[in-house]
């Protein structure tokens, strides 16, 4: 089970844990110790995101969803298996939050009269600045 948020829970039967052998740095650890995590999430049949939020995780993380329909982590970032595991249920949560609400749309707008009148006489006043740096009078 994964707490998201006060009142939404991830159930256990939606997640899935596997542990392999890491790469990388750690000496005789790695050949001896399945330190990677790997979460896959059975985000298509889950009942604990609604189906817009099951669109917005797929559009938003594609490199994370297979063709099964899970959401695919995995972790090797530290030395030690339940610390990987914490870093990968945290990313997950992380990502859960940004897809929690859909976006807010964006309302057009326009410049009022005045903002378009100040923004011209501002430009006409660094025209006039940079039209009076003339260089010096040959003549004079």
């Amino acid at each position: 089970m994964l707490q998201v948020a006060p009142g939404w829970i991830i159930p256990s039967d939606d997640l899935e844990w596997s542990f392999v052998r890491s790469s990388g740095p750690g000496g005789q650890n790695v050949n001896k110790v399945a330190t990677k995590v790997e979460l896959r999430f059975r985000f298509a049949t889950s009942t604990a995101l609604s189906a817009p939020q099951k669109r917005r995780l797929a559009e938003t993380f594609p490199s994370h969803v297979t063709r099964a329909g899970e959401f695919l982590l995995a972790g090797d970032r530290y030395r030690s298996q339940p610390q990987n595991q914490r870093d990968v249920g945290e990313r997950l949560v992380q990502m859960l939050l940004g897809i929690r609400h859909a976006p807010k749309r964006r309302v057009a707008t326009r410049p009022s009269r005045a903002a378009k009148k100040r923004r011209v006489a501002a430009k006409r006043a660094r025209g006039d600045v940079k039209r009076g740096r003339g260089g010096a009078d040959p003549d004079g």
